[in-house]
This record gives C-alpha cells, sequence and structure tokens, in this order.
C-alpha cells in the first residue's frame, strides 16, 4: 500500500516538471492544451564589442574599462527580456540589458557594479530560447580591465625621478651582485648563473652611482677588483673570449645552450665595452692595478681568432668541445656594432677593415633598419658615442634616433590593438613574455612591453621617454616598480606583470639615462686611444 509520502512526493515531482528553469519565461502552452506553443525564431549571435572594440566569439580583448559596455549583435531583432539574463553567465556579477537604440539586432549589456582594475572577465550567451529568439550556438567574450588611471606615487620632479630610477635600477648590480665574483646575475632568481654581457653593463654603471652619489668611489673601486680579480684568475676564457655565462663561484662556463658552451664574442664584446670605460674613469695614481687588469683582459682577447682561419667575418661563437659547429657569423644589422669596434681597436689581435666591409657590412649592402627591436640602439652605443658618429653606412646618430622614433610611432599607431599602447606607453626590445621569452619589434609584437625601451632610449626620444616613464612610475607603478626598478616587462592585454630583473635591461636603463643627462660614459669610452685608432681604421668620423 502506498503511504501519504509518496504519493506528496509523486505530486511535486509533477509540479516541478510543469515549471520553466529558473528565470526563464514561461511558456503556457505546457499547462493548459488549449494555447498554441511559442514559436522562437532562430537566430545566431554574430558579433561582439566590448567598449566598441570589436572581439570574436571565444576571443579576448585587453584594456577594457571599469564600467564597459557589451554589444552582441544578432541575426534578427531582439528583445530586452530581463528573465532572459538567465541565460548569461557573466563573472563580474549581475547585468543589465537594453536593445541598441541604433539598431533592434543588438543588445547592450552593462555591468550592475563597477569591475575590479587589472582582472580577467567572462561573458557567456548560452544557446537556448531568450531575449526572444531561439539562440544557435552560444557566443563567449573574454576581456581583462585596464588599471583605474590613479597616480600611484607622489609627484616629484623629473630630475629626482630619473635619480630615483637610476639608483634603484642599480641597486640590481650593488645588492643584487654575486657575493663572490661581484658579477651580475643573470636574473632575478638565477642563483650562481652570472652573465658576462650584464656584467659589463653593471661595470658601466659604476661611474654612474659614485657620480650620483649612490655609493663612493671607494666603494666602486673595491667591487671593480674583486670583478676583475675574478674574470683574471677564475673565470673560464676561450682564446680570451668569455662564455655567455659563468658560474659566480667557481668560475667555469655554463652552457647557454648544446653547443654554446665556449667563447661569446658579442657577450665578451659587451663586457669589454664596460671595462675600458671604467678604465678611463678610475685614472687616479692608487688606481693603477684597475687599469692595469683592465688592460691585460683587453690585451688577451684573440679578436682574430675568431676569424676562424682569417676569414673576412668575426664569428659569434667558438667551443673547446664542438669547435664551430655553432657557425653563426656576426652580420649587420643587429647590436653587434661595437664587436667590429673593438675587434679593429685591439692592440694585440686586431681584425682588420675588411672584415668589417665584407663581413659586418655583407659587402657593402648592409643597410641599417627601423624595425628592429629597440637593444640595436642600445647595447652598442652605452659606450661608442652616436652623435657624430659616421662612415660609410649610416650617420649612427640619426639611425638611432630614427629606430626609437619608428618604434615609438608604432606603438602610437597600435595595428595590434595592443591594451595600453600609446604616446605615454611605449617600447618594444627583447623582454620576458608570458610563458617565456621573445625579441619584441614591431615585426615581432606580442603585445609586450618593456620599460629599458623607452628608458634607454632616452637620448634619442627625450619627450617621448619622459611621457612614458611618467605612466610606468606613476600609474602602472604600484605593480611595475620595485626593490629594483622596474620590473622586466608587462602585458595590459593579459593584465600579466613580470616579477623578474634581467642583468641586460636593467643595465641600459642606468647607462642610457645617464648619457642623457651628462653624457658621462659616452665621453670615458671614447678617450681611449684604442678605440679612437680603430674607428680610424674603419673609416668612422667622430
Amino acid at each position: 500500500m502506498k503511504t501519504i509520502a509518496y504519493w506528496a512526493a509523486a505530486l511535486l515531482a509533477v509540479l516541478s516538471c510543469s515549471q520553466p528553469p529558473s528565470g526563464e519565461p514561461a511558456d503556457p502552452s505546457k499547462t493548459d492544451p488549449t494555447v498554441e506553443p511559442a514559436v522562437y525564431p532562430k537566430a545566431m549571435a554574430v558579433s561582439a564589442r566590448v567598449d566598441g572594440r570589436r572581439v570574436s566569439n571565444g576571443g579576448s580583448l585587453g584594456g577594457v574599462s571599469l564600467s564597459p559596455e557589451i554589444a552582441i549583435e544578432f541575426t534578427r531583432a531582439v528583445k530586452a527580456d530581463e528573465a532572459s539574463l538567465s541565460f548569461v553567465s557573466f563573472t563580474g556579477g549581475d547585468l543589465t540589458v537594453r536593445v541598441s537604440e541604433a539598431d533592434a539586432t543588438i543588445l547592450l549589456f552593462t555591468p550592475v557594479e563597477a569591475l575590479q582594475p587589472m582582472k580577467q572577465y567572462r561573458f557567456t550567451l548560452a544557446q537556448g530560447e531568450c531575449f526572444g529568439v531561439s539562440v544557435q550556438k552560444p557566443y563567449t567574450v573574454i576581456f581583462t580591465t585596464g588599471d583605474d588611471a590613479s597616480q600611484k606615487f607622489p609627484t616629484i620632479s623629473d630630475e629626482a625621478l630619473l635619480d630615483l630610477v637610476q639608483e634603484k635600477t642599480f641597486g640590481y648590480f650593488w645588492d643584487y651582485a654575486h657575493p663572490v665574483s661581484g658579477l651580475a646575475r643573470e636574473r632575478y632568481g638565477s642563483g650562481d648563473t652570472v652573465t658576462s654581457g650584464g656584467s659589463g653593463f653593471s661595470i658601466m654603471a659604476l661611474p654612474v652611482a659614485v657620480e650620483r652619489g649612490f655609493i663612493t668611489r671607494a666603494e666602486a673601486a673595491t667591487r671593480l677588483r674583486t670583478i676583475l680579480s675574478f674574470l683574471s684568475e677564475k673565470a673560464d676564457r676561450f682564446h680570451g673570449v668569455f662564455p655567455h655565462w659563468l658560474n659566480g663561484t667557481t668560475g667555469k662556463v655554463i652552457p647557454f645552450s648544446e653547443k654554446d658552451n665556449g667563447g661569446d664574442l658579442v657577450e665578451t664584446a659587451f663586457l669589454m665595452q664596460g671595462l675600458l670605460t671604467v678604465a678611463r674613469y678610475f685614472d687616479r695614481e692608487d688606481e693603477a692595478d684597475i687599469r692595469s687588469a683592465v688592460e691585460a683582459l683587453w690585451h688577451a682577447v684573440e679578436w682574430d681568432w675568431y676569424t676562424r682561419g682569417g676569414q673576412d667575418v668575426l664569428y659569434w661563437h667558438w667551443s673547446p668541445s664542438d669547435g664551430w659547429a655553432m657557425n653563426m657569423r656576426i652580420t649587420g644589422w643587429n647590436e653587434a656594432l661595437i664587436v667590429y669596434v673593438l675587434a679593429a681597436s685591439s692592440p694585440t689581435h686586431p681584425v682588420g677593415k675588411a672584415a668589417y666591409d665584407r663581413g659586418w657590412a655583407s659587402g657593402g649592402s648592409m643597410k641599417p633598419t627601423v624595425t628592429g627591436p629597440l637593444f640595436f640602439a642600445h647595447y652598442s652605443f652605452l659606450g661608442l658615442d652616436p652623435r657624430k658618429l659616421r662612415d660609410a653606412y649610416a650617420d649612427y646618430w640619426a639611425q638611432n634616433v630614427a629606430h626609437a622614433r619608428y618604434n615609438y610611432d608604432y606603438c602610437v599607431r597600435n595595428p595590434g590593438a595592443h591594451a595600453g599602447y600609446g604616446a605615454d606607453c611605449w617600447g618594444l626590445t627583447a623582454s620576458d613574455i608570458p610563458g617565456g621569452y621573445t625579441a619584441n619589434s614591431p615585426t615581432n609584437d606580442r603585445g609586450v612591453i618593456a620599460p629599458t625601451a623607452a628608458l634607454a632610449s632616452f637620448p634619442y626620444t627625450p619627450q617621448e621617454s619622459l611621457a612614458a616613464l611618467h605612466t610606468f612610475y606613476y600609474i602602472l607603478g604600484d605593480r611595475l616598480f620595485g626593490e629594483y626598478g622596474f620590473r622586466d616587462a608587462f602585458s595590459l592585454d593579459q593584465a600579466w606583470f613580470a616579477s623578474s630583473y634581467l642583468a641586460i635591461d636593467q643595465g641600459p636603463i642606468v647607462v642610457m639615462i645617464e648619457n642623457y643627462r651628462s653624457g658621462l660614459l659616452w665621453n670615458l669610452f671614447m678617450q681611449d686611444a684604442d678605440i679612437q685608432r680603430g674607428l680610424q681604421v674603419l673609416g668612422f668620423s667622430f
């Protein structure tokens, strides 16, 4: 015999089946057989715009406002039925909906509450009978909000801001230097891995730190002696050439890649650029040991060995186990102009003009370009002064100014519609990116801005670089400016800010801002008699 509880449960089940899903408008035909079933015309959501910017189904946008308007266009007219909002999933909370006054096929959705800055949100319109139509396929939009544009730090003078940026950035090389060798760690968290090229940049920052009062001259000299002792006595060298990476405790090579376990001529050139610069700065009688140690390292570099048996071109790598297997010729245009200048300037192992013309300049056909990553305009010119530098192939001041301007103009045009790009937020160069590392440029635009790109371009684009500095510090600084200055990179498309600092990106900030302010490093490097002779050999005017 069935119980009262059984019949009560059965009745409840029948009543539940007759009710529409929560929020769905009731169809009277389901409960009253005399009423004709509702007919919903088929429709498709065919496009979407968020704050007026088009986004495809499943696509994403960055830099969206905190109170965005989400416009969904259908293939036929729709109704602003609030009950149908149950068919919309939005991670930002409740929405209002209305039909566009300009077009009855467009629904406009707006969050009831303002969204949070720098956060990703997902909007999905489900398949089903809603808004007066039968939606045939779901439509999803993903977007990331921008910053709130409020000023994060008190305003200070531009001179004070430049001081602050230089001092904080220098801290990466001073406070975070390897405790044994004094050399620059490759990146924040790299432990014993130090970088020869990045250490050259860090060495160039020492005179800046002394002149700006960050450290004393005696402290800088002590650190430099530690570095020189390590390079002279412990560090692996291959025909006088240092590897890309070294162990900062033992001095042994750390392979950069499988066959890149020997000499790296380009990284060594960056190191030598730094050493020759500080040798001119530490010119006092009681600093003669510094100059002698630099001279010994400089004279030991066998630039001519890296012509691979006398070819009219320099090679980037040589390995004691794999020889010339990397087979990378150093040809222009890129960051390596300084390699040929130093090779021609060597008093012990020089390379002649033929290698420069036939190798670097590809037989005279080289044309410096402006589309590459901005480090092309920085690394060779930390010490090599481009202001009056000319040869048969370029006016290097005009070249570097044009390069920086092109990079800036590209970001202002923003053909990729990346969030944040503009006159006060620009700069594409090699940097970390979400999930990796790449050489960002107008021809390889991943939506990632690196502060070093605009800041190291101060000599070339002072007003544009200052505008970027203001944004990086005052607007984005709570996420971007940290213990050692600006973090490596950021993408407002994804609300991503790198946690990293890289030696090769931090160094040019300190050095090139100083060259903009005083010309200090340019003046020191260009005083070197060997460099002056080498430039003359290659046919430069300077």
